[in-house]
C-alpha cells in the first residue's frame, strides 16, 4: 500500500515493542539513500551512520550490555535477558553521527539538517512497514561506547534508531491544538 505524505506523517508511530524479526541491511540502505534528500544548509549533509544488522547487531548488543548493565556477569540468564530485551528485539540499529562544528550557527544548522534526515528515515521506514524509534540514551555519550562505535574527535552521536517489525501499532497520542502553538505577528 502506498501512503500519501500526509498519511505517513499522521499515521507513523514510534515503535518500541519489536517482534525480533531481522531487518535487512539492503532495506535500510535503500531508506538511507532516499532519506539523504533532507534539506541541509550548504549541502553539507552533516551526518554519517553506523549500522548494525545481523552479526553486527549481536556484537553491538555485547557492547551495550558491557556499557549499560552494571555487574551483568553476576545476573542470572533470565535477569540479564530481561534487562537486555529492549536491545535484543529490534531487527537493526543505526546511530546517526554528526560533526560538532565549533561555529554555533553551523552547528545548529547541521543539527536541524540531521534531524530532518532522521525524520525522513522514520517516514520512509514506516512506508515500508518497518517500525522505528529514535532514542537518545544517556550512555550514548559514554567514552567507552563512543570508542567502540568509532566516533571521532569533533563528532557526536545524536540518535540511536532502532528498527524492526512489529505486531501492534501504538495508539495515537493527543497533540496540541494549533491554537496552542501558533501566534500571529
Amino acid at each position: 500500500m502506498i501512503l500519501t505524505v500526509k498519511e505517513v506523517i499522521r499515521n507513523r508511530r514510534s515503535i518500541k515493542l519489536f517482534n525480533g524479526k531481522p531487518v535487512s541491511k539492503e532495506a535500510l540502505l535503500t531508506i538511507f539513500d532516499d532519506a539523504k534528500w533532507a534539506p541541509n544548509h550548504g549541502n553539507r549533509q552533516p551526518w554519517r551512520i553506523v549500522l548494525a544488522t545481523e552479526d553486527g547487531l549481536q556484537r553491538l548488543n555485547t557492547v551495550i550490555r558491557n556499557v549499560v548493565v552494571p555487574n551483568w556477569e553476576e545476573l542470572s540468564v533470565e535477569e540479564l535477558a530481561k534487562k537486555m530485551v529492549k536491545f535484543t528485539t529490534p531487527g537493526a540499529v543505526a546511530f546517526v553521527i554528526m560533526p560538532e562544528d565549533l561555529r554555533q550557527k553551523e552547528r545548529l544548522e547541521d543539527f536541524a539538517a540531521a534531524s530532518s534526515f532522521i525524520q525522513n528515515i522514520q517516514l520512509l521506514a514506516w512506508d515500508e512497514g518497518i517500525g522505528c524509534c529514535w532514542k537518545t540514551p544517556g550512555w550514548l555519550e559514554k567514552p567507552e561506547f563512543l570508542n567502540k562505535l568509532g566516533v571521532e574527535a569533533g563528532e557526536r552521536p545524536i540518535a540511536m534508531l532502532q528498527f524492526g517489525y512489529f505486531d501492534t501499532i501504538p495508539a495515537e497520542k493527543p497533540k496540541k491544538s494549533i491554537e496552542e502553538f501558533v501566534t500571529f505577528f
